[in-house]
């Protein structure tokens, strides 16, 4: 479960102070998928920072699973974060320097697997999103779709209870994105991870189990 409780964050820009969430509120049962909409510089992208506890809230509470991320330092952020959370990106973010299995294995080897169980583990993940042949191949030699998919084999290899997917189709054509969307959203129901979709692509919005729009810093069904 995912409890976002009056979430507050500003930034200043230049000699004004911009409010950009200002008491975000919003419930997730375990395993629902909820895309999160609005305006560009709403702060979709600031509310899954404060979520995943990449960025620190100014006031208000996030709890996954009944932990309270905001309570927490920032080593204790970092490795809850590796272990129970999963990202996805519009631009895939994939390292260059290392071949499809070995972005997915990082995950694991970031979280202390080693070894052939981790390749193993890899592998699988591989298989799951239809790319176990394509294990050994540079990234840069994939297609932007295939590419994608190895995002979310890599966010979803180490089995986290949430996901957090930041326009993960908008770098796609529309018959791509319906394809990489169907993976993950297959992936993500069938283990019972909690999704987080920031979108503004409406066949998302559509698929997702509810629909939650940022707006004046506040989240609206």
């Amino acid at each position: 479960m995912l409890i976002v409780r009056s979430l507050s964050r500003s930034f200043r820009e230049g000699g004004r102070v911009h409010q950009v969430l200002d008491g975000a509120d919003a419930q997730l049962r375990c395993g629902e998928t909820v895309a999160v909409t609005g305006r560009s510089g709403s702060g979709k992208s600031t509310l899954l920072n404060l979520i995943s506890g990449i960025d620190r809230a100014e006031r208000g509470t996030v709890e996954i699973d009944g932990r309270d991320v905001t309570a927490m330092g920032e080593p204790a952020r970092t490795l809850f974060r590796r272990a129970h959370i999963g990202f996805v990106y519009q631009f895939f973010n994939l390292i260059p320097t290392l071949d499809v299995e070995e972005n997915v294995r990082l995950v694991l080897e970031l979280n202390g697997a080693r070894g052939a169980q981790a390749r193993e583990r890899s592998l699988a993940a591989l298989a799951d999103v239809g790319l176990r042949e394509r294990a050994h191949s540079a990234v840069d030699q994939l297609s932007g779709g295939e590419q994608q998919r190895v995002a979310i084999a890599r966010a979803l290899v180490h089995r986290p209870g949430l996901l957090l997917a930041d326009e993960p189709t908008g770098n796609l054509d529309e018959q791509t994105a319906g394809e990489v969307l169907a993976v993950l959203l297959s992936l993500t129901r069938a283990r019972g991870t909690t999704v987080v979709i920031v979108t503004h692509d409406v066949a998302v919005s559509h698929l997702a189990d509810r629909v939650l729009e940022l707006r004046e810093g506040r989240l609206h069904s």
